[in-house]
């Protein structure tokens, strides 16, 4: 597995149009990886003013094309070997953690026709930190209520490329606090693998930063 992080140009046009669409981002990030097509999970995160795509893959990818979308000629993008950092998570270990998701939840459905209901998306703050406590468990970690919170939301309206050419609403709330691991296995696979939907559109990835004085 490899972590990558590529700065963005924020006075290119494309960069910013690709900042409310994330469909542009998942179209160029597929260009990066040839071959069968696979998960791989990214998000856009902020720091000191700089905004960043960061990528989870299981190859390493060749970020030239979405570099020259996105990016600075003279900054290339920095990739290194995620599996070292994921064979030292333990379980009971506290993680200082960074999420971007789509929290959701289902209506009734028809169990005769055998049709799923509509999903809708949490709209507030103590729904989405409810979505996160209850999937918690299943995901190998723990989090208490004052430990974490939903430090920023966004809303997304585009078409998404493709057969059908259909427009596509979602809702992305970005967690930040503290959890603790309570089974490094699923833990891990969830740092690989994601948290709930629309993934593809820059959803579900989580990283987390070791807590400080702990060994």
């Amino acid at each position: 597995m490899y972590l990558t992080r590529l700065q963005l140009d924020l006075q290119n046009r494309t960069t910013m149009r690709a900042l409310s669409n994330p469909d542009i981002f998942h179209g160029a990030i597929e260009s990066a990886f040839p071959g069968e097509r696979k998960r791989r999970l990214w998000r856009i995160d902020s720091l000191a003013g700089n905004r960043y795509l960061m990528l989870v893959s299981e190859d390493k990818p060749n970020l030239q094309p979405v570099q020259a979308q996105f990016g600075f000629p003279d900054r290339p993008w920095l990739t290194k070997d995620y599996q070292p950092f994921l064979d030292r998570i333990q379980p009971g270990s506290r993680w200082h953690f960074r999420l971007v998701a789509n929290p959701t939840c289902s209506g009734p459905g028809d169990p005769a026709q055998h049709k799923r209901g509509k999903v809708y998306s949490h709209c507030t703050v103590a729904q989405q930190k409810e979505w996160l406590k209850q999937r918690s468990g299943k995901h190998g970690f723990s989090v208490k209520e004052n430990e974490f919170d939903v430090v920023h939301r966004q809303k997304f309206s585009f078409f998404k490329s493709g057969a059908g050419h259909h427009k596509v609403f979602l809702s992305a709330a970005s967690f930040e606090g503290f959890l603790q691991v309570t089974d490094a296995e699923l833990f891990c696979r969830l740092l690989v693998q994601g948290m709930g939907r629309e993934k593809a559109f820059g959803m579900g990835m989580m990283t987390v930063m070791k807590v400080e004085g702990q060994r």
